[in-house]
């Protein structure tokens, strides 16, 4: 719940979650997981096995253009941003999403200003194209994170940076 309380990790949401909205939260994902048998993980320091934040898949919940779709996901707490931790975790996810999942793509979306995310969609392998931008049917228009920019992967394209 105090990763989904600081201001600077919600920067990029349009508000930071009082301790029953991360509670309700916790709750859909974890429907979403009981229900499809896939969603987001709890992540966890390997060193000192403190909570850092979470990553997964998940179904996106919205119409546009390219869905119905599974999408990417990963939220960490400040202290733990700039180490490779969401990267890390990313990868381990999308190898879920075409391993086990079977998954021909998978996407990622974030606020056009949201450079720290899309820095994470490019460093594990997501392309970019314009032309997928979109307004984020959940934010009233005039909203300064209502635009969007969507990244994908193909299942060719993650195997193809598996080869050495």
């Amino acid at each position: 719940a105090a990763m989904c309380r600081d201001p600077q990790v919600m920067r990029y949401f349009p508000e930071p979650l009082s301790r029953l909205e991360s509670a309700a939260m916790i709750g859909r994902l974890r429907g979403h997981f009981a229900e499809l048998g896939f969603g987001f993980w709890a992540l966890e320091r390997k060193d000192t096995g403190e909570f850092i934040g979470f990553t997964g898949l998940h179904v996106v919940g919205f119409k546009a253009p390219f869905t119905p779709a599974v999408e990417i996901g990963w939220r960490l707490a400040r202290e733990h941003w700039g180490l490779g931790f969401a990267s890390e975790a990313a990868w381990t996810a999308l190898g879920c999403g075409f391993e086990r999942l079977k998954l021909d793509e998978i996407v990622s979306f974030t606020a056009v200003s949201n450079e720290p995310s899309q820095k994470v969609m490019q460093a594990i392998g997501m392309q970019y194209d314009e032309s997928d931008d979109f307004d984020h049917p959940n934010l009233p228009d005039g909203h300064p994170l209502k635009p969007h920019v969507l990244y994908r992967i193909s299942r060719e394209q993650w195997l193809n940076t598996l080869k050495p």
